[in-house]
């Protein structure tokens, strides 16, 4: 069971909505509000345990991008537990999607993988599994496993992109090049799984023709998410002494909102928007500051797209 859901144009998009949603996309194929448990499975990242470098990107703090929902020492199961607990406390909520979020997440041996994402399926309610992961974290016999799972459970591969570009991804210490990403959505298409790919707009001396060079190549590839963020200084990070430093200019909220919209207005109407800015914890967020108000921002480009009277897709080639 692998469900892939098509929407048509801009009058498929819910009424306050100009894109793809992948909130409503999931209430549409489950028939009700589906919430994704952040999960750790202990892993580690080989752009930080010295197969590539000890570093790691430049803007990712010791959490690996996580949540911090849980700790990663609890098994599995421990903490698939807590999350379902908690979610179906707060929303009342009945189905869930196992999230493994923290660090790369197809970075262990087959087998390791098998166990650890079978105990994520485990849970009566758990619909499906998300696995956050690199491009040049995959191969054959790990693509196999998952598309294996994909037969009977909803199925996503989110692959951290950043951008297409070399020069930010050498810059950012990225640790590999847009042909990782090209070889893994070649390696992952055709198997049932859906892909998902992460970029973050506003990274250092990236122009706007740039950014929206990375949105047409995602849009060219048919791959099946989009997860957009902002570029975040957080605590601890060498970005952070960069942006002290004064090397880095971080993006105001009106130049967000636009290169947002112009963003979706280059991908396909048919591909799920999973976010349009990034979550930085209030607790190590040093810049952007307005960025805590998410619902806001996203009111505005809902706002900026109703002024253009455009849509996600609107400049796409058919």
């Amino acid at each position: 069971m692998n469900p892939k859901g098509e929407m048509g144009n801009q009058n498929s998009f819910s009424d306050n909505k100009k894109y793809n949603q992948f909130s409503r996309h999931l209430k549409e194929l489950f028939g009700q509000k589906v919430y994704k448990v952040t999960l750790d499975a202990g892993f580690s990242c080989p752009n930080r345990d010295g197969k590539i470098s000890k570093i790691g990107c430049i803007f990712c703090d010791d959490s690996g991008s996580f949540s911090q929902a849980h700790d990663h020492l609890l098994p599995i199961k421990n903490q698939l537990e807590t999350g379902i607990e908690t979610l179906s406390g707060r929303f009342g909520a009945k189905k869930f999607i196992s999230y493994f979020q923290a660090y790369s997440n197809t970075y262990a041996p087959v087998k390791v993988l098998e166990s650890t994402y079978a105990q994520a399926l485990g849970h009566k309610d758990v619909v499906g599994l998300s696995i956050g992961t690199r491009p040049d974290c995959v191969d054959k016999d790990k693509i196999n496993l998952i598309s294996d799972i994909a037969k009977d459970h909803y199925t996503w591969v989110e692959y951290g992109l950043q951008s297409i570009h070399d020069k930010t991804l050498d810059f950012i210490n990225r640790g590999h090049h847009a042909r990782e990403f090209y070889d893994a959505v070649e390696l992952t298409q055709g198997k049932n799984i859906n892909i998902c790919a992460h970029v973050i707009i506003g990274l250092p001396n990236e122009s706007k023709d740039d950014i929206l060079q990375t949105a047409k190549e995602i849009s060219r590839l048919g791959i099946d998410g989009v997860k957009i963020h902002l570029l975040c200084i957080l605590k601890g990070t060498p970005m952070e002494r960069m942006y002290n430093n004064g090397e880095i200019r971080m993006f105001e909220e009106d130049e967000y909102i636009e290169t947002v919209c112009d963003f979706l207005e280059l991908l396909p109407p048919e591909m799920t928007i999973h976010r349009l800015a990034g979550n930085g914890l209030k607790k190590i967020l040093v810049a952007p500051r307005w960025l805590p108000k998410k619902f806001e921002l996203l009111n505005k480009i809902d706002t900026e797209l109703d002024r253009r009277g455009s849509y996600q897709g609107k400049f796409v080639q058919k």
